[in-house]
């Protein structure tokens, strides 16, 4: 424990919330108390809260960071890539690769992000994704506005109802792909990958100018 207590803080906060993550990923986030964490972790629950105010705070840092994730990998694929439907295809494959890989912190960029400052129970690490938040909804705001001003996307589209939109129906449409993976296969004979090509493009077109839009 010696050179435990030699570690910066962070270092201690971070080891704390992917044993949080395990535990959640596996039994979700209302079945595990701190008790559990902190033993997962290595700590004593009155360490824990040396870091931690409790478990909120926990799922709150894994928020942020699983925001932050998703907003560096979409400036990513946004600048890189190229034309209004590559750009979506990129943004599409980014998501779906987040999923695979970490399907536990994809969903935590879905929660519901807090906005009431005055509250006594608003935590420090809500603003921050917040921040994060805004960070997002303006990336896909500027890559909606540049698609409509190079004519691929329909002139009428208004900004952030459409930025929320797309991730309602791009985040259902996947987890939907996840859940039922076994039904779209035997009941319409298509692979996850099938029906999520299918379900991007009937999105894609939602927003595109015409048929020829690229």
């Amino acid at each position: 424990m010696g050179r435990r207590k030699k570690e910066p803080a962070e270092a201690h906060r971070g080891r704390i919330a992917q044993a949080a993550a395990a535990l959640f990923a596996k039994r979700g986030v209302d079945s595990v108390t701190v008790e559990e964490i902190a033993r997962e972790a290595g700590y004593s629950k009155a360490t824990l809260y040396v870091y931690f105010q409790g478990k909120e705070e926990i799922v709150g840092a894994l928020t942020l960071e699983s925001m932050r994730r998703l907003r560096d990998c979409l400036s990513s694929v946004l600048a890189e890539g190229t034309g209004a439907r590559g750009r979506y295809d990129a943004v599409c494959g980014a998501l779906q690769r987040y999923q695979g890989e970490a399907p536990f912190l994809f969903g935590l960029a879905l929660r519901e992000i807090n906005i009431d400052w005055e509250s006594p129970d608003t935590l420090p690490v809500e603003r921050e994704i917040f921040a994060v938040g805004e960070e997002i909804n303006d990336l896909m705001g500027r890559f909606l506005c540049e698609g409509m001003k190079a004519g691929a996307f329909r002139p009428d589209l208004e900004i952030l109802p459409t930025v929320f939109a797309f991730w309602a129906m791009l985040a259902g449409l996947m987890q939907v792909a996840a859940s039922k993976e076994k039904y779209i296969e035997k009941a319409m004979g298509l692979t996850r990958e099938a029906f999520l090509a299918g379900g991007f493009e009937t999105l894609y077109r939602a927003i595109a100018r015409g048929e020829g839009s690229r």
